[in-house]
């Protein structure tokens, strides 16, 4: 694949095949942030485990000390005064039955995350074939299943984020922003990575963490040494 000048020029700070400490591996990726915006920080995290089997999948959410850096926008689906209790936490949308067709038949997605509590889990069953592809089906696990609507929107917006094993038992998830300090970027990693040691499952054999990689949006993958995390 052919590379950008800026890339090119930003794989030159580093060696890829070096394993670097997270704080080193922090720095670096922020001097290969070079696009015109403000690129996210993402960690790629490579498990030694089969997520085929129900017994060793790892999934789960953390609240991130610093957050995104993105403005997440939460739907809410819930009844009553569950309505209101979400859309007084921050919630920027929240109803019930009446967004089934909005979601279905229009196309409609202005939102990033969705919560429901166990009652209305019946109704957002029936969107499943759309939310389910992108990520979007609400989760006990992950804390996206439950009656304090209140605190689930306000862990959101804090900056809580959902982590899951991808087909190739591969964790991907942001960590913040390039504009982010390199103190408030390694808190935020620490976070992550202690929250998946602890997911782990206890019928993963053998080296958990099969490898673990910084990157911007459109800069190249830095390699964190494991050995520390671990």
């Amino acid at each position: 694949m052919k590379r950008g000048k800026k890339y090119t020029e930003a794989a030159k700070l580093f060696d890829r095949a070096t394993q670097y400490e997270t704080e080193e591996a922090i720095s670096l990726v922020k001097k290969t942030a070079v696009a015109k915006f403000d690129e996210t920080v993402e960690a790629h995290i490579r498990l030694g485990v089969d997520g085929r089997h129900a017994d060793q999948q790892v999934r789960g959410a953390v609240v991130l000390p610093h957050g995104t850096g993105k403005k997440v926008r939460v739907l809410v689906f819930a009844k009553g005064e569950k309505v209101d209790e979400a859309l007084a936490a921050g919630a920027d949308y929240a109803g019930g039955d009446e967004l089934v067709p909005k979601i279905q038949n229009e196309g409609w997605f202005e939102f990033d995350v969705v919560v429901a509590t166990p009652d209305m889990m019946g109704v957002v069953g029936r969107l499943g074939r759309v939310l389910g592809p992108k990520g979007l089906m609400p989760n006990p696990k992950a804390g996206t299943v439950t009656m304090d609507v209140t605190k689930a929107v306000q862990d959101i917006k804090a900056g809580k984020i959902e982590y899951r094993l991808d087909k190739s038992n591969i964790i991907h998830v942001p960590v913040g922003k390039a504009s982010f300090t390199e103190e408030q970027l390694n808190d935020n990693f620490k976070t992550l990575m202690d929250a998946i040691i602890k997911a782990k499952p206890a019928a993963a054999k053998g080296q958990y963490l099969r490898s673990v990689t910084v990157a911007t949006t459109m800069g190249p993958g830095i390699r964190v040494n494991t050995a520390k995390i671990q």
